[in-house]
């Protein structure tokens, strides 16, 4: 379905792309009459193979003078479409231009054939993303897929920047749920209530994988809230009639096409639909969703096929993977799911990868067809624990960004008393004080959104990386011990049954009006947890019986007073009521303005809100607050007008030759047993001569371990380490560096070398890889870099 917004979108993606490819080539319009006598431009100093070039440097060569783009030598200019040099045009004396006969019968943007001179000087190749017109436009680290003209610059600025609307700098996503359509008279949330305004994207919640393993909204159900459902008399909330279907999906392309820089981007998953789903009666059936649809290549290509017809067929702009989760963790994810995740331990990141990879070569071949860029995302856990089961998340280069999941960090699944989503850890996490982490790991916490951030931007550029907020709470009941309750402990009373996966070791959640947002148990009783909507809570804190408790079946009074607290250190913020020794933690404007300025300060892409029903206004006739859009309004206004998104993995100058080199990671222990981190991490050399006995390999990993990185291999590996010690109030360094020599034989054309590495605390892949032969460093096809040459070694 293409919609004015697409055509629209296509215009100004042609436009950049012919900028783009007249910037690389010094072409133009070809001539329908004769074209006037060039005037004569004096050639610049002839080009020399020994000179040293920098920016805006010129020199003359082949009758042409070029512009040096950076740093080069020995680089011939035109040698390679994406290189150095920038043609100014002709120069010396001109020559006579004859009147076109017709059509031009060559490419006027065509390779060199040679070198001019005669000589073998081992010119540079080719980029392996070959000649795309919007290669200029690739995110840095992102994979091109092969053979296919992705249309980044549909999306993306020439630095490999998302173009953002509403005037911000970095993004401001926001999940919208379809539940919430006013069903029991419960306050309905609806595609009209959402600030457009605000946002850069919205995540619909939730599509899921179906038995036939193609993605799903239950569409041919009557009644579904995604297409087929309607709110008479709800301002706001009429249907477009020029659309076959109505719900959600309707009102959703209706808004959109008001605020085309908006990107709708459905979610696939979620916790509840990871392993299963929800059919049309409501009812959960336990298929094994994507735990089984990744079992086979064969699977992940019809959810492939399937998720191209669905983005095409409702307008959307990608699809975002809601994986929860693919780790060999044992018991991790939905206890329900556990008989499909328990049995696949040793598959799923492997499954994940392939998913991962089909998806973003699908969506790349479509929006090459289409004339648009279809974004591929992807919700990711923070917690360590999760993190050692899920390798090295070798997802990463298929990415347009990850959205971190930096909440839930506690809850009621134990008893250890810890704010929801904490930013920054302060050396005394009650839960990892008890596992003994502290003491294991140099005092690093792995509880926090930084410590997260930070394994992510090991692998990736700051830019793809958006810190997860939560509109909500957690909390626990009869807490004890702690100050104003963080940091205490709550311990069920004797004959609390504790909900599934948590072995009966369970904290006493809050209940009652403390759980507003609760999720239900098999029997349909309500799971304490201490869940609510940030409107409620404030509600709470003002003494408010707010008018909707009833419909949400929970108690209509409020026994003794909230208190509000944040700590400096964390950024944590919560509530405490004394005389229940109730503690919820979640996140109003106090802790959003904290993260808000920690993503504007360190460079990430942004903010991803989870959800968008949980932020509030005040209405003043009812004296409660409700529903509405205080807290994202706040992001828009924090991170409108300040700098741009880290766009390159490296921070600072990286080389701009490369050699065809590849990592490989395998040989990973299962979950809980992968301690040390030690897998064979191999490294391929793709190009048609070795790199020699005696080169050096460096490469730069996440400070989220503790930088002592060493090998079994006997290579030697060293590393300096980019920071050391506790993290508290933040990790700081965003890398360790780590070394090694190249032993005797080389790394063979066509052939590897396997270094077994070991480390302690999770980190992401490797990036910044430059091997260095006799003093000159050349970068890696690993790490997908913009703007090299590739030569042989």
């Amino acid at each position: 379905m293409k919609t004015e917004h697409t055509r629209r979108r296509r215009r100004a993606r042609l436009g950049i792309a012919l900028a783009v490819a007249l910037a690389v080539t010094g072409g133009g319009v070809a001539a329908t009459a004769a074209a006037p006598q060039a005037a004569a431009v004096e050639c610049a100093t002839p080009w020399s193979s020994s000179a040293v070039y920098v920016a805006d440097d010129v020199a003359s060569y082949d009758g042409h003078n070029w512009r040096a783009k950076w740093w080069t030598q020995n680089e011939t200019p035109g040698a390679a479409q994406w290189g150095p040099w920038e043609d100014q045009g002709e120069c010396g004396a001109p020559e006579p231009t004859p009147t076109p006969t017709g059509d031009p019968t060559g490419d006027p943007t065509g390779e060199p054939t040679g070198d001019p001179t005669g000589e073998p000087t081992n010119e540079p190749t080719d980029p392996p993303s070959g000649t795309n017109p919007d290669e200029a436009c690739r995110p840095d680290g992102m994979a091109p897929t092969a053979g296919i003209d992705t249309p980044y610059c549909d999306v993306y600025d020439t630095d490999g920047r998302e173009i953002l609307p509403n005037g911000l700098d970095r993004r401001v996503i926001g999940y919208f749920t379809s539940w919430r359509t006013g069903a029991g008279d419960q306050p309905a949330y609806l595609a009209n209530d959402i600030p457009w305004e605000s946002l850069s994207h919205i995540n619909y919640a939730f599509a899921h994988v179906g038995e036939d393993y193609r993605v799903s909204v239950n569409a041919d159900v009557p009644g579904n809230p995604a297409t087929d459902m309607t709110w008479p008399g709800v301002e706001g909330a009429d249907m477009d009639p020029g659309l076959p279907y109505t719900g959600h999906f309707n009102l959703l392309h209706r808004y959109k096409e008001q605020n085309p820089g908006v990107k709708v981007i459905p979610a696939v998953g979620g916790w509840a639909e990871t392993g299963g789903y929800f059919d049309g009666d409501g009812n959960r059936v336990a298929s094994g969703g994507f735990y089984t649809m990744t079992d086979s290549q064969a699977r992940i290509d019809t959810f492939a096929e399937s998720v191209v017809d669905f983005v095409r067929e409702y307008g959307f702009d990608g699809i975002d993977i809601d994986y929860e989760y693919p780790t060999s963790n044992n018991d991790a994810g939905n206890p329900l799911d556990f008989e499909f995740s328990n049995a696949r331990r040793g598959e799923l990141v492997e499954g994940y990868v392939a998913l991962m990879k089909t998806l973003r070569e699908h969506l790349d071949a479509a929006g090459a067809e289409d004339g648009e860029y279809y974004l591929l995302t992807t919700a990711t856990p923070s917690s360590g624990w999760l993190l050692r089961g899920m390798e090295v998340h070798q997802i990463t280069e298929y990415v347009d960004y990850v959205n971190l999941m930096t909440y839930d960090l506690h809850g009621a699944w134990n008893k250890y008393v810890g704010g929801n989503a904490a930013l920054f850890d302060d050396g005394n996490d009650p839960e990892l004080t008890a596992g003994g982490v502290y003491t294991a790991y140099d005092g690093i916490g792995y509880l926090n959104g930084d410590w997260a951030a930070h394994y992510f931007r090991g692998a990736m550029q700051a830019g793809r990386i958006n810190l997860g907020v939560p509109y909500y709470t957690r909390g626990f009941q009869g807490v004890t011990g702690g100050t104003n309750g963080m940091g205490g402990t709550a311990v069920p009373p004797s004959g609390h049954t504790c909900p599934p996966g948590t072995n009966n070791a369970c904290g006493h959640g809050a209940d009652g009006i403390d759980n507003l947002w609760y999720d239900t148990d098999p029997a349909g009783s309500p799971v304490p947890a201490g869940v609510n909507p940030i409107w409620h809570v404030k509600n709470l804190a003002d003494g408010v019986v707010g008018d909707y408790t009833e419909a949400y079946g929970v108690p209509g009074t409020i026994e003794g007073s909230y208190t509000h607290h944040t700590d400096a250190v964390t950024k944590n913020e919560w509530w405490w009521n004394a005389q229940t020794s109730t503690f919820l933690s979640g996140d109003a404007e106090w802790a959003i303005g904290e993260k808000a300025d920690y993503v504007a300060d360190t460079g990430l892409g942004g903010v991803m809100i989870w959800e968008l029903a949980g932020d509030y206004g005040y209405d003043q006739a009812k004296g409660q607050y409700e529903m509405g859009s205080t807290l994202t309004d706040l992001l828009h206004e924090r991170l409108s007008g300040t700098s741009a998104y880290g766009s390159t993995k490296a921070n600072g100058p990286a080389p701009t030759r490369a050699i065809d080199l590849d990592l490989e990671y395998t040989d990973f222990a299962l979950g809980d047993n992968n301690y040390p981190i030690a897998p064979k991490v191999l490294f391929h050399n793709r190009s048609d001569t070795a790199v020699p006995a005696g080169a050096t390999v460096t490469f730069q990993y996440a400070t989220t371990d503790t930088g002592a990185m060493s090998d079994w291999s006997g290579l030697g590996t060293t590393t300096t380490p980019g920071r050391s010690g506790p993290n508290i109030g933040g990790l700081g360094a965003d890398f360790h560096t780590a070394t090694f020599t190249v032993p005797a034989g080389g790394i063979p054309a066509g052939g590897s070398i396997t270094n077994n590495l070991k480390w302690a605390l999770p980190v992401a892949q490797f990036s910044n890889v430059v091997v260095t032969i006799n003093g000159t460093d050349h970068a890696t096809t690993y790490d997908h870099p913009r703007g090299v040459t590739v030569v042989d070694p």
